[in-house]
Protein backbone atom coordinates (compact mmCIF):
# COMPACT_ATOMS: atom_id res chain seq x y z
CA UNK A 1 0.00 0.00 0.00
CA UNK A 2 1.02 3.57 -0.66
CA UNK A 3 2.83 5.50 2.14
CA UNK A 4 0.61 8.18 3.64
CA UNK A 5 1.14 11.51 5.40
CA UNK A 6 -0.21 10.07 8.62
CA UNK A 7 1.47 8.21 11.49
CA UNK A 8 2.78 4.80 10.44
CA UNK A 9 1.66 1.86 12.49
CA UNK A 10 2.13 -1.85 12.99
CA UNK A 11 -1.10 -3.02 11.45
CA UNK A 12 -2.20 -6.65 11.56
CA UNK A 13 -2.71 -7.78 7.96
CA UNK A 14 -3.60 -11.24 6.74
CA UNK A 15 -4.55 -13.00 3.50
CA UNK A 16 -8.11 -14.26 3.09
CA UNK A 17 -10.05 -15.85 0.26
CA UNK A 18 -11.39 -12.34 -0.55
CA UNK A 19 -7.91 -10.76 -0.55
CA UNK A 20 -5.79 -9.02 2.06
CA UNK A 21 -7.50 -7.91 5.26
CA UNK A 22 -6.47 -5.48 7.98
CA UNK A 23 -7.52 -5.61 11.62
CA UNK A 24 -9.68 -2.70 12.72
CA UNK A 25 -9.13 -2.12 16.43
CA UNK A 26 -12.36 -0.14 16.75
CA UNK A 27 -14.65 -2.66 15.02
CA UNK A 28 -12.54 -5.49 16.50
CA UNK A 29 -12.45 -7.50 13.28
CA UNK A 30 -10.53 -7.95 10.05
CA UNK A 31 -11.86 -5.97 7.09
CA UNK A 32 -10.85 -6.10 3.42
CA UNK A 33 -7.80 -3.93 2.82
CA UNK A 34 -8.84 -1.43 0.16
CA UNK A 35 -6.94 1.82 -0.46
CA UNK A 36 -9.69 3.71 1.40
CA UNK A 37 -9.48 1.27 4.34
CA UNK A 38 -5.72 1.83 4.44
CA UNK A 39 -6.38 5.55 4.90
CA UNK A 40 -9.16 4.90 7.43
CA UNK A 41 -6.92 2.76 9.65
CA UNK A 42 -4.16 5.36 9.56
CA UNK A 43 -6.63 8.07 10.54
CA UNK A 44 -7.84 5.95 13.47
CA UNK A 45 -4.21 5.64 14.61
CA UNK A 46 -3.72 9.41 14.17
CA UNK A 47 -6.81 10.17 16.27
CA UNK A 48 -5.81 7.73 19.02
CA UNK A 49 -2.10 8.51 19.20
CA UNK A 50 -1.77 12.16 18.17
CA UNK A 51 -5.13 13.64 19.12
CA UNK A 52 -5.60 11.45 22.21
CA UNK A 53 -9.21 10.56 21.48
CA UNK A 54 -10.18 7.65 23.76
CA UNK A 55 -10.80 4.43 21.83
CA UNK A 56 -14.22 3.97 23.44
CA UNK A 57 -15.35 7.32 21.99
CA UNK A 58 -14.61 6.34 18.36
CA UNK A 59 -16.96 4.69 15.86
CA UNK A 60 -15.99 3.42 12.42
CA UNK A 61 -18.28 2.85 9.42
CA UNK A 62 -21.71 3.07 10.96
CA UNK A 63 -25.01 3.70 9.22
CA UNK A 64 -26.54 7.14 9.16
CA UNK A 65 -30.01 8.03 7.85
CA UNK A 66 -30.14 11.33 5.96
CA UNK A 67 -33.45 12.45 4.48
CA UNK A 68 -34.65 8.84 4.47
CA UNK A 69 -31.52 7.58 2.71
CA UNK A 70 -29.03 5.21 4.31
CA UNK A 71 -25.41 6.44 4.29
CA UNK A 72 -22.24 5.29 6.08
CA UNK A 73 -19.79 7.63 7.72
CA UNK A 74 -16.11 6.66 7.93
CA UNK A 75 -15.13 7.76 11.43
CA UNK A 76 -16.98 9.57 14.17
CA UNK A 77 -15.87 10.57 17.67
CA UNK A 78 -18.01 11.56 20.59
CA UNK A 79 -17.68 14.01 23.43
CA UNK A 80 -18.19 12.51 26.88
CA UNK A 81 -21.70 14.05 27.00
CA UNK A 82 -22.70 12.03 23.90
CA UNK A 83 -22.58 14.93 21.45
CA UNK A 84 -20.53 14.52 18.28
CA UNK A 85 -16.96 15.77 18.49
CA UNK A 86 -15.67 14.90 15.01
CA UNK A 87 -16.79 13.36 11.74
CA UNK A 88 -14.17 12.15 9.25
CA UNK A 89 -14.53 11.37 5.55
CA UNK A 90 -11.74 9.17 4.16
CA UNK A 91 -10.98 8.70 0.49
CA UNK A 92 -8.42 6.52 -1.26
CA UNK A 93 -5.05 8.23 -1.88
CA UNK A 94 -5.71 8.57 -5.60
CA UNK A 95 -9.04 10.37 -5.04
CA UNK A 96 -8.71 14.12 -5.32
CA UNK A 97 -10.28 16.09 -2.48
CA UNK A 98 -12.66 18.50 -4.18
CA UNK A 99 -15.90 20.35 -3.46
CA UNK A 100 -18.00 17.18 -3.85
CA UNK A 101 -16.14 15.57 -0.92
CA UNK A 102 -16.80 18.62 1.27
CA UNK A 103 -20.44 18.58 0.16
CA UNK A 104 -20.66 14.90 1.15
CA UNK A 105 -19.32 15.44 4.67
CA UNK A 106 -21.47 18.58 5.07
CA UNK A 107 -24.58 16.51 4.22
CA UNK A 108 -23.57 13.89 6.79
CA UNK A 109 -22.90 16.63 9.29
CA UNK A 110 -26.42 18.01 8.91
CA UNK A 111 -27.54 14.83 10.68
CA UNK A 112 -24.83 14.63 13.36
CA UNK A 113 -23.87 18.29 14.00
CA UNK A 114 -20.19 17.59 14.72
CA UNK A 115 -17.95 20.16 16.33
CA UNK A 116 -15.12 19.36 13.86
CA UNK A 117 -14.91 17.91 10.35
CA UNK A 118 -11.93 16.20 8.72
CA UNK A 119 -11.54 15.19 5.08
CA UNK A 120 -8.49 13.22 3.95
CA UNK A 121 -7.14 10.94 1.27
CA UNK A 122 -4.15 10.12 3.45
CA UNK A 123 -2.00 12.64 1.57
CA UNK A 124 -4.02 15.85 1.83
CA UNK A 125 -5.89 16.62 5.05
CA UNK A 126 -8.47 19.34 5.63
CA UNK A 127 -9.90 20.29 9.00
CA UNK A 128 -12.77 22.63 9.67
CA UNK A 129 -15.55 23.70 11.93
CA UNK A 130 -19.02 24.45 10.68
CA UNK A 131 -20.82 27.76 11.06
CA UNK A 132 -24.37 26.45 11.32
CA UNK A 133 -25.97 29.89 11.07
CA UNK A 134 -24.19 30.84 7.83
CA UNK A 135 -23.96 27.21 6.59
CA UNK A 136 -20.28 27.61 5.77
CA UNK A 137 -17.02 25.83 6.64
CA UNK A 138 -14.34 27.52 8.72
CA UNK A 139 -11.02 25.93 7.84
CA UNK A 140 -8.48 25.37 10.60
CA UNK A 141 -4.86 24.22 10.28
CA UNK A 142 -5.18 21.14 12.54
CA UNK A 143 -7.51 19.41 14.94
CA UNK A 144 -6.99 20.38 18.55
CA UNK A 145 -6.04 17.76 21.13
CA UNK A 146 -9.05 16.00 22.55
CA UNK A 147 -10.00 17.19 26.05
CA UNK A 148 -12.04 15.02 28.40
Amino acid sequence: MKPLRLPAGNFRVKSTEKGRAIFDQIRKKFVILTPEEWVRQHVVLFLLSRKRIPKNLLNVEKQLIIAGTSKRYDILSYNTDGSIHLIVECKAPEVRIDQSVFDQIARYNLAVKAQYLMVTNGIDHYFCTMDYEKETYNFITDLPQYNL
